[in-house]
Protein backbone atom coordinates (compact mmCIF):
# COMPACT_ATOMS: atom_id res chain seq x y z
CA UNK A 1 0.00 0.00 0.00
CA UNK A 2 2.88 2.37 0.67
CA UNK A 3 4.09 1.91 -2.91
CA UNK A 4 0.81 3.32 -4.23
CA UNK A 5 1.22 6.42 -2.07
CA UNK A 6 4.76 6.92 -3.37
CA UNK A 7 3.59 6.52 -6.98
CA UNK A 8 0.72 8.99 -6.48
CA UNK A 9 3.05 11.57 -4.97
CA UNK A 10 5.62 11.07 -7.74
CA UNK A 11 2.96 11.42 -10.45
CA UNK A 12 1.61 14.60 -8.86
CA UNK A 13 5.10 16.10 -8.75
CA UNK A 14 5.68 15.25 -12.42
CA UNK A 15 2.28 16.67 -13.36
CA UNK A 16 3.08 19.92 -11.54
CA UNK A 17 6.41 20.15 -13.37
CA UNK A 18 4.66 19.78 -16.73
CA UNK A 19 2.01 22.32 -15.71
CA UNK A 20 4.72 24.80 -14.72
CA UNK A 21 6.55 24.22 -18.04
CA UNK A 22 3.33 24.78 -19.99
CA UNK A 23 2.47 28.00 -18.16
CA UNK A 24 6.04 29.24 -18.59
CA UNK A 25 5.99 28.55 -22.34
CA UNK A 26 2.65 30.33 -22.76
CA UNK A 27 3.98 33.38 -20.93
CA UNK A 28 7.13 33.38 -23.09
CA UNK A 29 5.02 33.45 -26.27
CA UNK A 30 5.55 29.96 -27.67
CA UNK A 31 1.94 29.68 -28.81
CA UNK A 32 1.36 33.14 -30.25
CA UNK A 33 1.74 32.30 -33.97
CA UNK A 34 -0.84 29.66 -34.79
CA UNK A 35 -1.26 30.54 -38.48
CA UNK A 36 2.26 30.28 -39.95
CA UNK A 37 2.98 26.61 -39.11
CA UNK A 38 -0.16 25.50 -40.92
CA UNK A 39 0.85 27.21 -44.18
CA UNK A 40 4.61 26.68 -43.97
CA UNK A 41 4.40 23.35 -45.75
CA UNK A 42 2.69 24.98 -48.75
CA UNK A 43 5.75 27.03 -49.67
CA UNK A 44 8.83 25.38 -51.15
CA UNK A 45 12.18 26.72 -50.16
CA UNK A 46 14.81 27.47 -52.78
CA UNK A 47 17.10 24.71 -51.57
CA UNK A 48 14.55 21.99 -52.17
CA UNK A 49 13.84 23.29 -55.67
CA UNK A 50 17.58 23.28 -56.46
CA UNK A 51 17.99 19.77 -55.11
CA UNK A 52 15.19 18.42 -57.29
CA UNK A 53 16.69 20.04 -60.40
CA UNK A 54 20.09 18.50 -59.64
CA UNK A 55 18.59 15.02 -59.31
CA UNK A 56 17.05 15.08 -62.80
Amino acid sequence: MSVIIILVIASLIIALIFLFAFIWSVKKGQYEDDYTPSIRMLFDSETTQDETKDKK
